[in-house]
């Protein structure tokens, strides 16, 4: 289990979409069962404020897929933490070997399973509502508040908020 880091929030910084995108295409190439890498989470929502940890989602067709390719990734440099809580993800973090700084989250799903489409729905969401966006952001400066040196209790503060959004955003999917 990845222990609990401080929770820093920075200003959207546009480099995350480029970093964002040379890790996907690492992890592609070293993984060819990976269909897909999503950049999900708040470094993936311009204009709001975002712990500077990029959270990308590989996609497989199977989720097994991943499992072989654990060693793939580790020679990455994440570190293998499989479900962590969430039935059907595999999740792995990565940090910075010279000062321990974490970079990026991985969040495994299987394509097209409930999981991923949460992600996804959140992000796409909270683009295209940009009051939305703003107030995900208030709840993440009134969550570091409330947790400054913990983020595991920073994500488990928030995660009423993102679930009622999540809820609304798949609803709005379905339509």
């Amino acid at each position: 289990m990845p222990a609990p880091i401080p929770v820093e929030l920075s200003p959207h910084d546009p480099a995350w979409i480029e970093a964002a995108r040379l890790a996907a295409a690492q992890l592609q190439a070293a993984v060819p069962a990976i269909i897909a890498v999503h950049h999900i989470g708040s470094t993936a929502i311009p204009g709001i404020r975002a712990k500077p940890i990029l959270d990308l989602m590989p996609v497989v067709r199977r989720l097994a897929d991943l499992d072989p390719a654990r060693a793939a990734i580790e020679g990455l440099g994440y570190a293998w933490w499989g479900e962590y809580g969430i039935p059907g993800r595999r999740y792995c973090t990565k940090s910075d070997p010279a000062t321990g700084r974490r970079m990026i989250h991985l969040h495994g799903f299987e394509d097209g399973s409930r999981q991923a489409m949460r992600h996804l729905a959140f992000r796409d969401y909270l683009r295209a509502h940009p009051d939305l966006a703003r107030a995900y952001e208030a709840e993440k400066m009134r969550c570091r508040g409330l947790h400054p040196r913990d983020s595991h209790a920073y994500t488990d503060c928030k995660a009423v908020w993102i679930r009622a959004v999540e809820a609304d955003a798949l609803a709005k999917l379905r339509r």
